[in-house]
C-alpha cells in the first residue's frame, strides 16, 4: 500500500469512526485495526442463552459486591 493510498483510506476510516461511533480522531489514532474492526462490525451473534437465577446467584456467591463503608 502506498503512502497516498493509505493516508485516503485512514482519512476515510477516520470519517466513518467519527460519523458511526462519535469516536475523535485521537480516539480513531489510539485504537488499533482489531477494536476499529470490531467496533465497526459490532458485537457477533451469540448462540448461547443468557444465564438463568440460578446461575446468576452462583455468580453473586461466587464474586459478592464489596461492602459499602460509611466513608464509601
Amino acid at each position: 500500500m502506498s503512502a497516498a493510498s493509505f493516508a485516503e483510506a485512514a482519512r476515510v476510516l477516520a470519517g466513518v469512526s467519527a460519523w458511526a461511533l462519535g469516536w475523535r480522531p485521537e480516539e480513531f489514532w489510539r485504537a488499533t485495526p482489531d477494536e476499529l474492526a470490531a467496533s465497526l462490525n459490532g458485537p457477533a451473534p451469540s448462540s448461547s442463552a443468557p444465564p438463568d437465577t440460578q446461575a446468576i446467584a452462583a455468580l453473586r456467591t461466587m464474586f459478592p459486591d464489596p461492602v459499602e463503608t460509611p466513608d464509601g
